[in-house]
């Protein structure tokens, strides 16, 4: 897949891409991620990965809470906005999640479905190959997924949302093996396509990328309130591996 012309390496660094999510509340990712830490018993001195970390909402509210944090993502105007909130314990760089890393963490965290974004299988399992591979002795990997199968039934097909003065007309379907969201808009005196584009990834599919590079995975949770989960009413699909 060519890193340029990618859905993703468009649409994350445009600014439309932050106006139609600006409204996009943090309260329950923080309570999952307060959940998770807890849970995991996961001390304050290991050092954590928030990949595929966006504008650092995540990463930021780590550090808030004691960590040491490096946040890494593709989008250069992500990285630019997020690099605003660095500290002596809390980094952010330009990364593509299909590259290695250069250090070992002891926690690796893809939150906010931030996987199984590739046409090619062999780089989704890349991806996790990467993970694996940055991980320290005893260190443990988190995949906050989607719900794939819960999505897909309660898909809603078409939405406006006027936010700015911009109209977005968005249309969500499945094709090729993909939750695919359609966003049309004109601004800035021009028409707009983007698309996101999400594998539909079960449990099932999942385990064979998993299996293939050796992860094991420990704990499973529907939601975020770390609920067991289940195909059919399950908001998330969250993964601890080892």
């Amino acid at each position: 897949m060519n890193k340029k012309t990618a859905w993703f390496a468009s649409w994350f660094d445009t600014s439309y891409y932050h106006i139609l999510y600006k409204h996009r509340d943090d309260t329950e990712a923080q309570e999952f991620i307060k959940n998770i830490v807890s849970f995991l018993v996961i001390k304050k001195e290991a050092k954590l990965l928030d990949l595929a970390c966006g504008k650092g909402r995540h990463s930021i509210f780590l550090n808030k809470i004691g960590y040491n944090v490096v946040g890494a993502d593709l989008s250069k105007n992500s990285i630019a906005i997020a690099k605003e909130f660095e500290n002596k314990n809390l980094h952010f760089e330009e990364h593509d999640m299909r590259n290695s890393f250069q250090s070992k963490f002891d926690v690796i965290l893809n939150l906010f479905t931030s996987f199984g974004f590739f046409e090619d299988d062999n780089e989704d399992i890349k991806v996790l190959n990467n993970i694996k591979n940055g991980l320290s002795s005893n260190g443990i990997a988190i995949i906050d997924f989607m719900n794939a199968k819960k999505v897909i039934k309660n898909l809603v097909p078409d939405e406006i949302q006027i936010i700015d003065g911009i109209t977005f007309n968005i249309k969500r379907y499945v094709k090729n093996g993909f939750i695919v969201k359609e966003i049309n808009f004109d601004a800035d005196g021009e028409h707009h396509t983007h698309f996101e584009k999400v594998k539909c990834l079960n449990l099932t599919k999942i385990n064979l990328y998993l299996d293939s590079v050796g992860f094991k995975i420990k704990h499973t949770f529907g939601n975020y309130q770390l609920e067991a989960f289940n195909e059919n009413t399950s908001d998330r699909l969250i993964l601890v591996l080892e």
